[in-house]
């Protein structure tokens, strides 16, 4: 059991610490209203996590998995949300301000709900938790406790990825919040989301 569990751990690892748009989404939190509001963004994404382990477990994703209408809505809902945050990135980094940085409250909403959002309509989630991770539970525990291990594993690794992440932007702040620098990478993570929204709306086709 011990070897099938690290393998699982391997691959959900290797699925937590790929870039996408739970990295862009923290990115974007963090430069314009600060790590705790970052950190609360992680905190939403996690509980996205739990959310699609419990969906999992009363069969409700392997609906959505296996109804190409439901996949096709939750895709194009979650490019629409990636979009939306793309928009408001590129449009809050609009004005070339000399000296003075975004302030805090200038983000919309409240940064656990955009985390928990960003994570429910992610459609590669839905794929990983009706696909995937039902594979990767050891065979030796019953399987609604082998899931339950796996997807609060999962939520631990991106706790930890993404709170690790966070911290390392807390200590390059004085560089990041330097007018140039803030204005390019703000205007890049805008980019970054509305291409990633591109991609998976591409994908509900």
């Amino acid at each position: 059991m011990l070897t099938h569990f690290t393998a699982a751990a391997g691959v959900l690892g290797l699925l937590t610490i790929v870039p996408g748009p739970d990295m862009a989404v923290v990115t974007r939190r963090a430069l314009v209203a600060g790590p705790g509001d970052a950190l609360r963004t992680v905190g939403g994404i996690a509980a996205g996590l739990l959310l699609w382990g419990a969906l999992s477990a009363a069969g409700l994703a392997a609906v959505l998995a296996a109804s190409p209408a439901a996949h096709a809505t939750l895709t194009f809902l979650g490019a629409g949300y990636l979009l939306l945050l793309g928009g408001q990135a590129l449009w809050q980094h609009r004005r070339a301000a000399s000296t003075v940085p975004l302030e805090t409250g200038q983000v919309v909403g409240s940064p656990w709900r955009t985390g928990l959002v960003s994570n429910v309509l992610n459609p590669k989630i839905a794929v990983f938790y009706t696909g995937l991770l039902p594979t990767l539970a050891p065979p030796q525990l019953p399987a609604a406790w082998a899931m339950t291990l796996l997807v609060l594993l999962h939520a631990a690794l991106t706790l930890v990825w993404l709170g690790g992440y966070v911290y390392l932007l807390s200590k390059a702040g004085p560089v990041l919040h330097r007018s140039r620098v803030h204005r390019v990478l703000g205007r890049t993570t805008g980019v970054v989301l509305i291409g990633l929204g591109l991609a998976v709306g591409g994908t509900g086709r």
